[in-house]
Formats: structure tokens, sequence, C-alpha cells
């Protein structure tokens, strides 16, 4: 895989009454300003040359959340590789944990903005986050990375397993 047409993602999940619920984080910018569905994604971001794809998903979730995730009560859980419809593929981690994200912090892009009018402005990648079930979350999130919520979902089934 080409490391500029590759992001690395980690996808937090925690378990509350019996629910599984993920954060996910609405898109920043003016495109995505009145969207919501399909306008949220897992913490991500492109590959630097030669850089660790895990390393690189946790450095996206500080970058992007404003914090470090949590440590996991074991190992990641590979979810593997989703291609999006604009040609880029996510390659995502899961990971047991929680944290506060009424804080967000996430960092920045610069963006043209309005179009043509000379004016660069600064953006948050994302602009919020939000903790939600499972099946909302496979309404939010952008259509190419449903997937990975789906893997998630598998690799926690089976007897006594929480809701999905």
């Amino acid at each position: 895989m080409s490391a500029a047409r590759t992001s690395a993602g980690l996808l937090l999940y925690r378990v509350r009454g019996g629910v599984v619920e993920v954060l996910i984080g609405h898109m920043g910018g003016p495109f995505w300003a009145r969207k919501d569905a399909r306008a949220w994604s897992i913490p991500k971001g492109e590959l630097a040359p030669d850089e660790d794809p895990h390393a690189a998903a946790v450095r996206e979730f500080t970058e992007e959340i404003g914090q470090p995730p949590p440590p996991g009560p074991g190992p990641d859980l590979a979810l593997g590789t989703v291609r999006q419809r604009s040609g880029k593929s996510v390659l995502a981690w899961a990971r047991a944990g929680d944290c506060d994200v009424t804080q967000l912090s996430s960092n920045t892009f610069d963006l043209e903005w309005p179009p043509h009018s000379g004016r660069v402005q600064a953006f948050p990648e994302l602009d919020r986050a939000h903790w939600c079930p499972l099946p909302q979350a496979r309404e939010l999130v952008v259509a190419g990375q449903v997937e990975l919520l789906d893997r998630l979902a598998a690799a926690l089934a089976g007897p006594g397993a929480p809701v999905v």
C-alpha cells in the first residue's frame, strides 16, 4: 500500500449497559458543517513514509481527539483495511477504553474559504466527537468505514457478548 493513499485509525469502544458504543468524530470544515449522516469518521490520518501503521493510528487519535487513547486491557484488535470512495485505504485497530471527549482539541488544516476569496482559514480536522451505539454509528460514519464497525461487531459477538 502506498503511504500517501493510506490512513491509519484507532476505533475506541466501550460497553455501557451491555451496549457497545464507539467513539467517532464529526469532520471539520465548511463542507461538513451542516451534514450529519455520513459526515463522521473514526479518528484517523495519513501515514508518513516508513511509519509504523499502528503507531500512526495512535498518533492520529491523539492529534484529532486532543489526548492520547487510554491504555487498553489487552492488545488492540486489528480490523484490517477498507477502501473509501475517494480511493484512500484506511487501516484500523479497535481498542477497548473510555475517555472524556467534551474538551475535544483537534489539530487543524488550512483551506481557502470562501472559495476563490484568497483568504485561508484554519479548520479543525474534527469539530466534535461523540460516543454512540454501533447501530447509530453505522448511519453516521462515511460509507467506506461501516465495514470497520461490522468487523468490530463480529469480533465482539459470541455467547454472553454485549449488544452490538
